[in-house]
């Protein structure tokens, strides 16, 4: 498949209103989602050779690295792809607070994933100094939830 078929494919999407489509042809697999921003996304399998991107592990002579966060300071991240919520339901309190101390296995907010909400729970004491991420917003997996001082 070139380019100018892909193209074809994403044109019809539009003018169809679709939301998704997936073909497969003699081995290659695509995959075209549309974004809440009505740009399409595309995944396509071609069953060839596997490349991977090598990148250089140290910065390039007259770079220094800098580390943006504090050593003292430890991240609670996501565990799962999914939604982020601060508190158990839309009328409920967030379970913590900037400046507020987390005991280790407190509940500190709710991931959901596929319609279950899995409860984030701190693996550290410490004070709450950062939530990085906005209420009822998607989550990466690894992504940081909160920045937090060891107590």
């Amino acid at each position: 498949m070139n380019l100018k078929e892909l193209r074809e494919i994403i044109k019809l999407m539009n003018d169809n209103e679709l939301s998704e489509v997936e073909l497969e042809h003699e081995g290659t697999k695509i995959k075209l989602k549309k974004l809440s921003s009505s740009v399409p996304e595309a995944t396509v399998t071609i069953p060839t050779t596997q490349y991977q991107s090598v990148l250089p592990q140290q910065p390039v002579q007259g770079q220094t690295e800098v580390s943006s966060k504090p050593a003292n300071r430890k991240e609670i991240t996501s565990p799962m792809v999914g939604t982020f919520y601060r508190a158990p339901s839309p009328d409920s309190p967030p379970y913590v607070e900037v400046g507020e101390i987390v005991e280790v296995g407190q509940v500190v907010c709710i991931v959901e994933a596929m319609k279950l909400m899995n409860e984030i729970k701190s693996e550290i004491k410490g004070k709450i100094v950062e939530i990085p991420v906005e209420n009822a917003h998607p989550v990466e997996y690894g992504q940081t939830l909160f920045v937090l001082e060891p107590v």
